[in-house]
């Protein structure tokens, strides 16, 4: 049997590079691919998705180039990566020679519940204490004056993305679900992790890994190993 493949989908601000550090995590138990958003990274120069029916569209492409010769394939993603992985799982569930095996999300609640206290239309200093309210952190590049004002861009088009994201399908994923959470998140509550349940017709799992909101950055471990067991075989 094939190696499964984890595509996963980066999150508000974040570019392709941000998984690099999870490759010897994985050892052989997957393979490790990402997709890469525009406005960032090599794709800076491109103009960034405001529209998450428009970027699923432009990211189709590579997405599909990616699985064509894989075998079982995961996509993962967290908070806005949840919701962007959630509509391309929907997409690769109807292409015909691809398997999707399952969709795990993270740090999100169901696609359904709208986000509270926007960001979008804020002045910068008040757009960045908002998001790092979001996300329980700021990233130090945004600390620099020249970094911000080239990251800002991206990182606003991201977050009005997300916020504005209304499901484009009422109908559930043919493919299970796992959504997982920090234990001590506190931007996503349990209750609205597991909304995740309505949105697949499949089975359906809740898993929590030690730490906040944004846990993927500091316990990529306890990821990884619920990523190997969602993987076939």
């Amino acid at each position: 049997m094939a190696k499964t493949m984890v595509l996963c989908v980066p999150f508000a601000g974040a570019g392709a590079s941000v998984f690099r550090p999870w490759v010897p995590l994985c050892e052989d138990r997957f393979e490790l691919a990402a997709i890469q958003l525009p406005g960032r990274e090599q794709r800076f120069a491109e103009d960034p998705y405001q529209d998450v029916a428009v970027a699923v569209e432009g990211l189709m492409p590579e997405v599909l180039e990616r699985v064509a010769d894989a075998g079982p394939v995961v996509l993962f993603g967290h908070s806005l990566g949840a919701v962007l992985s959630y509509e391309i799982a929907h997409r690769l569930a109807a292409t015909d020679g691809v398997d999707l095996a399952a969709l795990v999300v993270s740090g999100s609640p169901g696609p359904w519940t709208r986000r509270e206290n926007g960001a979008s239309g804020l002045g910068d200093e008040e757009f960045l204490e908002r998001v790092r309210e979001f996300a329980g952190y700021r990233h130090e590049a945004l600390e620099d004056p020249e970094m911000r004002e080239l990251l800002l861009p991206s990182l606003r088009a991201d977050v009005e993305m997300h916020e504005s994201y209304v499901p484009l399908s009422d109908t559930p994923l043919p493919a299970p679900i796992v959504s997982v959470r920090g234990t001590t998140d506190t931007l996503v509550t349990t209750e609205q992790a597991m909304e995740w349940g309505k949105a697949t017709s499949r089975e359906f799992d809740f898993v929590e890994v030690e730490g906040g909101h944004m846990y993927l950055v500091d316990n990529a471990e306890g990821l990884i190993r619920v990523l190997a067991d969602v993987c076939p075989g």
